[in-house]
């Protein structure tokens, strides 16, 4: 797991969205279902793809009740089938009515993300290009979806805002200019005794020329280019700076990016532009 899926992260966002999920109460369970009854529950495969959300489902569970038991049958990054069951879980049935949805809902979008992510990690096999995730995310929701992304192969780009310098096209239209950013940039890691990575986005050749001649960065990263003409920017980039792919790729277009030597290839579609994976929580 990436650093913001320390235990404090995890919970945070499990009691959120149990609040949300719940309010003042389950109140269909609490009128149908005595206090007291008990009983257990699998959680069932209706599709195939690779599976995600089990440790985060584990969490969910003991969170409303650490007196629920689990028993697991599939771990995260598990291939599965129709008719595979995932987990039994047993105890206080108002307990595993409180988790269903939140289980679920966790589970069947970070298994499509998983599921996607995999196909392409799959598809550029044999090159040296790896993916990347991006910030294009559900609100609230970045966390699942990034440690999605990672049990399906993918490399986790940066959580946020705070934790590197990407400066992207209008970062450079704001400020002035390509030099003007880099400058900057360059004069805010130093006046605030930082050492936050400078990563810059280039929209053209011309763009790519002022940062070579510039320097400074850690990442350069093309967006929009075309496989020919990214083959060509990663020869004059010469091994000097690390390269990053982006703009619209998906599994049509991925291999031939991976097969120009860029080092690394960001797609939104990841975690914007999925599936959910369709599981069922069924009691026994």
């Amino acid at each position: 797991m990436f650093e913001y899926q320390a235990p404090e992260h995890i919970q945070h966002f499990i009691q959120e969205a149990l609040k949300e999920d719940l309010g003042d109460g389950d109140h269909t369970s609490l009128a149908t279902v005595p206090a007291s009854a008990t009983g257990s529950a699998n959680l069932l495969v209706k599709d195939t793809g690779v599976l995600a959300g089990v440790e985060l489902a584990k969490a969910i569970f003991h969170a409303v009740d650490p007196n629920l038991e689990l028993t697991l049958f599939k771990q995260d990054g598990d291939w599965v089938e129709p008719g595979m069951i995932v987990l039994e879980v047993g105890g206080i049935s108002q307990s595993i009515l409180k988790a269903e949805r939140l289980v679920l809902n966790c589970m069947q979008r970070m298994s499509g993300i998983a599921t996607y992510t995999r196909s392409l990690v799959q598809i550029i096999q044999g090159t040296k290009a790896k993916l990347l995730d991006t910030r294009k995310t559900t609100p609230n929701f970045r966390l699942a979806e990034k440690w999605a992304c990672k049990i399906g192969g993918a490399t986790n780009h940066r959580y946020g805002l705070f934790d590197m310098i990407l400066i992207k096209d209008n970062h450079v239209d704001f400020a002035g200019g390509i030099a003007a950013a880099l400058e900057k940039a360059f004069a805010y890691n130093l006046s605030r005794s930082k050492t936050l990575a400078v990563e810059i986005e280039v929209r053209n050749e011309k763009e790519l020329e002022e940062v070579l001649k510039i320097g400074g960065v850690q990442r350069i990263m093309l967006d929009n280019f075309s496989p020919e003409k990214l083959r060509d920017a990663i020869r004059k980039i010469d091994g000097r700076f690390i390269t990053e792919a982006s703009g619209g790729i998906n599994e049509t277009t991925v291999r031939a990016y991976a097969d120009t030597g860029v080092d690394f290839i960001s797609v939104g579609a990841l975690t914007h532009h999925i599936k959910s994976l369709d599981l069922s929580l069924k009691a026994k």
